[in-house]
This record gives C-alpha cells, structure tokens and sequence, in this order.
C-alpha cells in the first residue's frame, strides 16, 4: 500500500513539476515578445500617472511608462501530453498562436545548460543566388508548418523563401538558427570521416574497445561501422519507433557513464541479432567517442570542419550535459541558421565529388548502407527511405537511380543532397503530421531531384 502511494505522488510531483517548468517557459516567452518589439501580441496598460504622449511603433501604441502584465493576448492551446517535452505533438493541428509559441521554444528561448555556442572566426563562404519564382511553394507555406526553403543547383541558389509574415515570417531572419537532434545526426557522422582523415579513427571497421565508458555492455568491441547504421543489436533496450519513448529514459540528459551504469553495466545486456533501429543514443556514444579519441584537439577538429571547411557564417550551438566531460556530456543536437545548414550540405557535396579523404568516407559509408524496414512512422513519407547509411537516409522512393544524401528531422525538416547532380535542398519546418500539415512531397522534394529547377 505504501508503495502504491508512493508512486502516486511521484506521479503528481512529476506532472507538477512540468506545469511549473511549461508556466517558467510562458512567462520567459513573454517577456521576449516584449523585449523584441512585438507588442502587439503583449498585454500592455497605460500608467496613468504617466503624462508622456503615447508614440506609434510596431503596430503598437506604446511609451515608457505603460506597464506590462506579463501575459499575451495569444490563444496558445498546449497539449499536456507534450509538456515534458520540447515538441509539438505529432498529430496535433496548432492554430497560428500556438505555432508561434513553438517557433520561439525551438528557436529563441534559453538553452544555455544544454547547448555550446561555436563562434566563427574565418571569413565564410558567399553563396550566389539567381533566383525563379515557385507560386505552388508559396501557396504551401502559406497553411504548412515551413518556415525556410532553400534549392540550390549547379553553384547557385534557386529558391530562397521565408514562411510569408502573416504566417510565421515576421519572427524569423537569415540569422534565426532553427534547432534539430536527428540532422545533427549527420553531422556527427560528417566530423567521424574528418576523425577518421586526421588519424584520431582508424576507419570504419575499427572496433570500439578501448573506450572504458562502455565496456561491459553490449557496445563493447563493436565496429564503428555498427554505430553509423544504426545495428548494433540494441532493439531489446531502446526502440524508440516500437513504443515511441527510448526505454532509457531521458538519456538525452545525462552522460553515457551515467546511462551505461543505469542500464547497461553489471546487468547482463546481450547483443540482439543486428538490424536497423534508428535510435539517439547510439549517436550520442559515436559524437562522445570522437571526443574521446581526440582528446584535447576536439574543439580543434570541430573548428577545422566548421570554420576551414564549412565558413559557416554565424555562430552555431551544439549540445552536451552538464556532467563532466570525462564521462562523454556531449550531444548530437545542433542550432544553425538555414544558409549554414545549406554550407554543410554543400561541404558534404564537395567532398563527395573532389574524392578528397572525407568524400571517401562518404563514399565507404553510402557503399555499406543497410536495409531499413519500415519502422519510421511519425516523419514526412520521403523520409521513408529504403537504405540507411553512416548516420544518412538513403535510397529515396522514386529516386532510385540518384544518391542521395538525406538528413531528416522531426517536424518535416529535411536536408537532400544529389552529390552527383550538385543540387541541394533545405527544408526548415516547425510542424509536419499527415493531415492539416502534411505538405506535398512530391513537388516540393521529389521533383527537385527528379527534373532539377
């Protein structure tokens, strides 16, 4: 019995626990919507001992005396189910208030204890533009969930379009960075192969065994290659497409010492039969092993890929724990802006076709794809691929005869690079489901690789 009670009052303080936090993340909300000019949508009164004639700015009248009341006037609907977490429940149908709560949370709120900022310090690269009009794209992002497009082909870019500004376009600028934990995926695959061409990595078949974060689970002396693919054999302790939650809990918090020795070491953890189970953990050990393996000439490494490469333009935040570095804190999710998104894909494309050590790798990790299943449920259907390889969506439906590199993110991101065709795609998107904000996939993505601009 007193056990029973126990549970239920955890039960209550955990859910307590996550309106207060949704209640901090409100109140944080709206003094950025006040700091930052949007006046319109913040409750505003005049002091009436105030004598200042009111000034027009922003659609609002406002001067410096009027008091905020630290509401908004937005009609922002929260689903509970979703407290715990950052997104936007998958079936879901968000009116515009609450889309605009959720671009702030994904973009703009603090996320100082989970993210590093990576400041450039080299001049970055200038892409050129020649731009056409797409009526269909601009009818779409008038009802959908996107707020960045971005095609470039043949060494210019096509198609630069924002969310229109009635929709989500006024809070948004080349400088907003648009958050993802699955294209940062990719990326962690994309500094392996620069570990790999620096020496750090002995290759794709080296076996991980000399990692002592992890020995005595079932990741012990596996190849790397079984990490990038997503097959090591871990279905029976994480799935998260089978029941929609990783079995792990909440590792993305914690260091994979403390993940390992929770339910992993000293508990009998055997090594299921290898297959395709897309999962965020194993990415997680693959950036923390990079780390581990260049010790002391990470931040390095991650300067010459960004900086040398890439010429990012803006800053850009990566993720890690706040637990000792030691015993692997880092994390896979990345904050970029749309055109240093469109830089990375264009490295990638780069490398691939100069055959230079990194495109190589590529090359190694596009060769040694596995078959997927069809596991993936809750991503847009061109996500959907046949093949999975190092850590990239590939073998696209109905572009069987392209390779293509795809990175995918919940919400209907995707990144599309036609490293033989040299075109590239950029989608940027809060919301995606398979009703009100499914958007066309054959013509905004399919056609694009199919039939070029």
């Amino acid at each position: 019995m007193k056990n029973i009670i126990l549970i239920v009052v955890l039960i209550f303080s955990f859910q307590n626990n996550l309106f207060a936090s949704e209640a901090s993340n409100q109140n944080q909300f709206n003094q950025w919507l006040l700091e930052n000019g949007y006046h319109q949508y913040v409750n505003l009164e005049p002091n009436p001992i105030c004598k200042e004639e009111p000034k027009y700015s922003n659609n609002w009248y406002y001067n410096k005396c009027d008091q905020f009341q630290g509401s908004n006037n937005l009609d922002i609907k929260i689903d509970n189910k979703a407290l715990s977490g950052t997104n936007i429940a998958y079936h879901s149908n968000p009116n515009r208030d609450t889309l605009i709560y959720y671009l702030w949370k994904y973009s703009y709120r603090d996320r100082g204890s989970h993210l590093k900022e990576f400041k450039t310090t080299n001049s970055s690269y200038d892409f050129k533009f020649n731009l056409m009009e797409d009526k269909f794209l601009k009818k779409q992002m008038k009802t959908k969930g996107i707020l960045s497009y971005l095609y470039y082909q043949d060494g210019e870019v096509l198609i630069d379009e924002f969310s229109p500004k009635e929709r989500l376009g006024e809070f948004l600028n080349n400088e907003t960075k648009f958050y993802s934990m699955s294209m940062g995926k990719s990326v962690t695959s994309y500094l392996v192969g620069h570990a790999i061409c620096e020496g750090y990595i002995d290759g794709v078949d080296a076996r991980v065994n000399d990692w002592p974060v992890i020995k005595d689970s079932l990741y012990h002396d596996q190849k790397l290659i079984n990490f990038l693919n997503m097959n090591t054999g871990d279905q029976k302790y994480i799935d998260e497409f089978e029941d929609g939650t990783s079995k792990l809990g909440a590792y993305e918090d914690r260091d994979i010492e403390t993940t390992m020795r929770s339910h992993f070491r000293n508990k009998n953890t055997k090594k299921s039969k290898e297959r395709y189970n897309y999962n965020g953990f194993v990415t997680q050990l693959i950036l923390n092993y990079i780390k581990f393996k260049t010790g002391e000439d990470y931040k390095k490494l991650y300067s010459k890929v960004f900086n040398d490469k890439i010429k990012i333009k803006h800053s850009i935040r990566y993720g890690y724990t706040s637990f000792q570095e030691k015993n692997g804190n880092g994390h896979p999710n990345i904050m970029a802006t749309r055109f240093d998104y469109l830089r990375i894909a264009k490295a990638i494309m780069d490398d691939y076709q100069n055959d230079t050590c990194v495109g190589k790798y590529l090359k190694e990790i596009y060769k040694r794809r596995i078959p997927k299943g069809s596991k993936e449920k809750e991503e847009p259907l061109f996500n959907r691929t046949k093949s999975y390889g190092g850590q990239f969506h590939m073998d696209f439906p109905g572009l069987k005869d392209k390779i293509i590199f795809g990175m995918g993110g919940y919400g209907g991101n995707m990144i599309l690079i036609d490293v033989e065709n040299s075109r590239i795609l950029v989608v940027n998107s809060l919301h995606y489901n398979n009703k009100k904000y499914k958007y066309n996939h054959k013509k905004l993505l399919h056609d694009r690789f199919k039939k070029g601009k």
